[in-house]
């Protein structure tokens, strides 16, 4: 993967914040990892894909990425926190992570076989400009991971989920078509292709 020039730092540092502002450990803990389902949707993130390489998009402290690295030879991990980098690089030593923001990814063009999206749009003040960013550095697929658009304890309010449709509109734009979408036990996963 050649790394392309990084782009210019914005002078308003706060201008796209996620707005997840959650204790970073709480990321991790046992509960909420449960619900997250995540083996299976590594495999399925992965199915019928020779995937060599894999960019964890919002890979906060990397929990996916941990779990992409037993089956993907090259695992990156970005975030625009530094924080919860420092965590990520603190327990997954086998893949790399880079602190840069989703609507400018610092790589060239079709880097990655796969790009993951766990739980990443519907903190984003400009989902499709993402979606676009991410259409030009996949050659394979795109798994955007969301909370189900219903009201649950876990998970941020439903007036900031995304439904179905949402998804499927943004993606359309981007240029993607839906490969597969569904519910899992307790999230929403749609497998898009450029």
């Amino acid at each position: 993967m050649k790394a392309v020039k990084k782009p210019p730092v914005m002078k308003d540092s706060n201008r796209h914040a996620p707005h997840f502002h959650g204790d970073p450990e709480r990321l991790r803990a046992p509960d909420r990892v449960a619900l997250l389902e995540v083996e299976r949707v590594v495999a399925l993130s992965i199915k019928n894909l020779a995937a060599r390489s894999l960019l964890d998009v919002g890979t906060g402290t990397g929990v996916f990425a941990e779990a992409f690295c037993e089956l993907v030879p090259v695992v990156i991990g970005l975030d625009a926190c530094a924080e919860l980098l420092a965590v990520a690089r603190g327990i997954v030593s086998k893949a790399r992570f880079l602190k840069a923001r989703a609507e400018h990814i610092p790589f060239a063009d079709h880097s990655f076989d796969v790009v993951f999206l766990g739980h990443v749009l519907h903190e984003l003040d400009h989902p499709l400009r993402v979606l676009k960013e991410v259409r030009r550095v996949v050659r394979g697929r795109v798994v955007v991971l969301e909370w189900p658009h219903e009201a649950q304890e876990q998970g941020p309010p439903l007036e900031r989920r995304l439904s179905p449709e949402a998804i499927k509109k943004l993606a359309g734009k981007a240029g993607f078509g839906l490969e597969e979408g569904g519910r899992l036990a307790h999230m929403a996963l749609y497998r898009l292709t450029p």
